[in-house]
This record gives C-alpha cells, structure tokens and sequence, in this order.
C-alpha cells in the first residue's frame, strides 16, 4: 500500500476532516510542548476505539511506524515524532476518545486512551475521591493513559509513580500479526471490534470485573518514600518495579484503555509556607516528617526563591487563567494557542514566539498576583517548601515545623495563599521555557533535568564547578522534595554547547549516585538504561511503536 491508498484508507475509516496532511495543519501534533519536532505523513484523529483498531491496521499493512499521542504535554519530546526514520510516520490522536468509566462505586476507573486527569477529577469529586494525580501536569490537559505509559510521578507523596498491570492494548508481534491484548480482568468476549465497542458503551456488569487480575497502583511506594536512610532513589522512569505492560511502555503499545485505582479525598487539610536558607534545616524536616507523622504528608513541594521569581514575572498569565478558569478550561485555551502559533509561524515578517510575547505583555497589565507573605518570604529566605499535610497531623507537624525551621520560618496558609503558591509552584515549567524566548538572542537553548536523588542524600541542593555555573543564565530549581524528586532548568547563555553542558551535568548525577530521569520519562532527551531498553523491546519487537525513544534503534526489528 503506497501512501495515497494509506491515506485514502485512512479518510475513511476516521472521516477526511479527522485525517490531517497539510504539514501546517499536522505542525501542532508534530513539535512537543516544550521542545522537539519531526515530520509525519499523516495525523489521524479516531474517534472510537473501533476507528482506533482500524486505523492500526491499516498503518500496520502498510508498514508504517506508528507514534500515539494523547495531550502532547511531555516535557521531554515522547509523542511527537523527531529525526529520520526507515518508514514513514503516522501520529495518532487520541483526544477524542476521553471516556471514563467508574466502577466499583468510583474505588476504581476505567479510562479511554483520551480522558485527562481533569476530566477524571471532576467526576471523582462528587463521590469524595480523587486520582492519582490532581494539580501540576493536570493544568494542561494531561491524558491519565499517558501518566502510566511514562510511569508519571506527581506531587503527592503518598501514591508515588502512576501504575498499572491492568490494561487493554495492541501489540505488534515479531511475526508482523496486531494482537489485541485484554488484561484488563474485565471479561469483554474475544472479538476485537466486539470487545472494544462494548467497552467504550461501559457494556459490561459488574459480575464481568474481576478483582484478582492485577494491582492497579503503585500500593508500595508509601512504605519505599519513609526509607529515608536507603542509598537509593525511591522513584525513577527506570525502575524494574514500575515497568510492566503498558506501564512504562512509552508508546510501544498502541493502549486502549486502563484500569486504576482512585483515593480518598483528605478532608480538612492544612497547607504550610516554609522558608529557610538552611538547606540541612529541610533535610532535617523531611527526614522527621517522613519518618515520625502516623499519616504521609499530602505533597511537598519545594521552590528555589529563583524559581519563585522567574515563574511569578513568566508564568503569571498560566496562574490568573487557572484561578480564575480552572483546570478544565486549559487544554482548550492551550490548542487555540497552538493552532494561532502554527498559523503565525507561516508569516515570515513577525517576530517568533509572538503570542508569548503578547501573553507576557498583557500579564504586566494586571496587579501582582501572589499574596503579600509569600512575597515577604522571597525576600527573606533562599529555600521554599509548600508542605500539606492532613488536619489530624497538623499538631506533630507544626511541632515537627519548630524544631526544624523554627516559628518563625513558616506560616499557615489560608485558602487564597496555598492556592496562589501551589499554582505559582505548576507554573514554573512553561515560565522557564517563556523566560527563555523573552531573552531572545541573549538566550542560548533551555536544558530540563529531571532528576531522582538518593533517599539519604543530605547534600541535596546543587552546587556547580564555576567553569559549568558560568555558562548558565539562570538555574530554575523546584520538585516533589519529600520524594527527593528535583526538577533543574537551565537556560543557557547563548552559544553555550549545550551536549557539552549535559554531559558534564549527567556525569555530576551519576556521581551523586542520583538516577535520570524521574519521571518525565527518557523521551528524545535522555538514554534509556538497559531496563527501560529490554521493556522496549519486550512491547514491540518490531520497533514500529514510537521507535528511537530514548535514544534507541529507529531502525524496523531494532536492527543497529
């Protein structure tokens, strides 16, 4: 099947409108959130799961790879396509398939290959529940089968990476036949339209749900983040632990649908302002924290004052759109920003990035946006950590606070200020990449790391020789502290050597006894470790899947 009969084929099982081959149409679906781009012959948009399984078989008769994406908010370049390839490419798009199924009472969920964690928060918060993940990549539309194909972290310390051995998906076998793959533990028949069409109706009775199949969580991980005197990283992208089927696949399965658990919601929650210019002040805090409260804290999240700074100048549009739209109105406002992005790229005569710089323009209009002791504490302290915790450990936890910090290094929060400091804390990512293009020419490229640190390292904070600190224009330094995941931009200065700068960062990591990444997953931007690899190959022993992923063979049957 040559291309043009492809794409025909493909126009009809989706409609025209949903098969996109203008390179200008396709450019949103093409180039990653923050970085990467590569070129697709088509982008094809199902709208079933049905469409979904056609369209797979179609792609694969015609020996084409195959990279699926859902929300395309990756940080690290994982679902869009980059480089050259042995065969053509063809992305699909899974927005339109973002169903959700609750069952048993909503302890548990079903989710389609394009339901988001806000959508899923919404329908959960009726029934005093939440998912796995509830504030950070979720601002953005972050799909909930995305989460668990790169083993996504998030902020809450007590549910560690998203996790699951429950999960319907289409594999490529070694002798080139597309296997459907129920291992749901809900019985959906044997025929594979059949199957996937009574799924996505939520045509199945609770007799058909199986309670044995499979854990749907990571339920160890609480016990593994209080090991606070062990040698090694508690959650990272490579860990064998959390690799299993579509967990950590990366793409390499085509996932239809996958089975999670769902958690209580904490009432009466109390959140803390902590500040310090101590680092061994929060060693200490998260060490007795971890260690002597009955209940995990909820989240800590930790802020570098130039991290605090760079978000609150650049990311101040992303938090007043938040406050006062909400989550659920963000993946919307985010593709509108992308399609007018891709429009204004075609006008040669306008400045590049011109709706940052408009965005950036317009959030100087409005009044500071984060409240009066937040800012007090910029000022005062080097070192920030958003601490919640539960009301019933509010008491052993103010206790745990003076001995540490002492009284007068935190605040209790009220609703408006934990509000605008976790959100200030989610906006830094897409303020280091803003600061980045409003430096222009003074800017050389932006280098995320993405970073897992022993569970017993005391010297967390980085410091860096002075010939590589030199070559940096600003070290944006935030992440999920009680976990000792730490997320470090750098923008470069310009015509810095960016590989040289990575190397030399990964080698200090690698002698810090540190792993990389944590949870952003390997993506175009890092190596994966030999367990990631041997998954890899596991899922697609053709390599039809998202191939070169973490550095690895582009090349059909992983050939060299």
């Amino acid at each position: 099947m040559d291309n043009d009969a492809l794409i025909d084929r493909l126009r009809r099982i989706v409609g025209a409108k949903h098969c996109l081959t203008d390179p200008s149409q396709t450019e949103r679906f093409r180039k990653g959130w923050r970085s990467g781009q590569g070129e697709a012959i088509a982008v094809v948009r199902p709208g079933s799961l049905v469409e979904q399984w056609k369209v797979l078989q179609a792609c694969v008769a015609a020996d084409k790879i195959v990279i699926m994406q859902a929300a395309n908010t990756g940080l690290t370049e994982g679902s869009t396509p980059k480089g050259s390839y042995d065969r053509d490419v063809v992305v699909i798009s899974t927005l339109r398939m973002d169903g959700i199924h609750l069952i048993r009472d909503g302890r548990q969920i079903v989710g389609l290959p394009g339901s988001t964690l806000y959508k899923l928060e919404e329908l959960l918060d009726p029934l005093g529940r939440e998912p796995h993940s509830v504030i950070g990549s979720s601002c953005v539309g972050a799909s909930i089968v995305g989460g668990i194909c790169n083993n996504s972290g998030g902020a809450l310390v007590r549910r560690g990476p998203a996790f699951t051995e429950l999960s319907l998906h289409a594999r490529l076998n070694a002798d080139g036949t597309l296997e459907l793959v129920n291992n749901l533990g809900i019985d959906l028949g044997n025929d594979p339209e059949e199957m996937l069409a009574k799924l996505e109706r939520g045509d199945f009775r609770a007799e058909d749900i199986h309670d044995d199949a499979g854990r749907a969580s990571d339920d160890d991980y609480a016990s593994r983040v209080r090991e606070v005197d062990a040698a090694t990283p508690g959650r990272f992208n490579a860990d064998p632990r959390g690799l299993h089927e579509a967990s950590g696949s990366a793409g390499k399965l085509a996932v239809f649908a996958v089975r999670l658990d769902t958690f209580p919601t904490v009432e009466g929650a109390k959140t803390y302002y902590v500040g310090t210019n101590d680092t061994a002040q929060l060693t200490a805090l998260r060490r007795a924290l971890l260690s002597e409260l009955d209940e995990l804290p909820i989240s800590g999240e930790y802020v570098h004052r130039e991290c605090f700074e760079i978000s609150r100048k650049y990311g101040k549009d992303t938090l007043l759109m938040i406050h006062w739209l909400g989550t659920s109105r963000m993946p919307m406002l985010f593709g509108i920003k992308e399609a007018l992005d891709a429009r204004l790229h075609k006008i040669g005569l306008l400045p590049g990035n011109l709706l940052d710089r408009v965005m950036q323009g317009l959030s100087r209009l409005f009044p500071e946006a984060l409240p009066k002791r937040l800012l007090r504490y910029r000022d005062r302290f080097e070192h920030h950590l958003i601490l919640k915790v539960a009301g019933t450990s509010a008491d052993r936890a103010e206790a745990i606070l003076n001995r540490t910090v002492g009284s007068d290094g935190w605040f209790l929060c009220d609703k408006d200020e934990a509000a605008k400091a976790t959100l200030n804390r989610f906006a830094a990512a897409g303020a280091a990449a803003r600061y980045q293009v409003m430096l222009g020419k003074d800017a050389g490229d932006l280098l995320p790391l993405d970073i897992a640190l022993r569970r017993n390292d005391a010297d967390w904070f980085e410091v860096l020789p002075k010939d590589l600190d030199d070559q940096i224009a600003a070290k944006i330094y935030y992440g999920h502290f009680l976990c000792h995941v730490l997320h470090q931009d750098y923008v470069l200065k310009a015509g810095t050597d960016t590989k040289a700068v990575k190397a030399r960062m990964l080698e200090l990591l690698d002698a810090r006894g540190a792993e990389y990444p944590a949870e952003h997953n390997v993506g175009h931007l890092y190596e994966a470790k030999e367990a990631l690899c041997d998954h890899y190959k596991r899922c697609d022993p053709t390599n039809s899947f998202n191939p070169g992923i973490g550095k690895t063979s582009r090349k059909k049957n992983w050939a060299a």
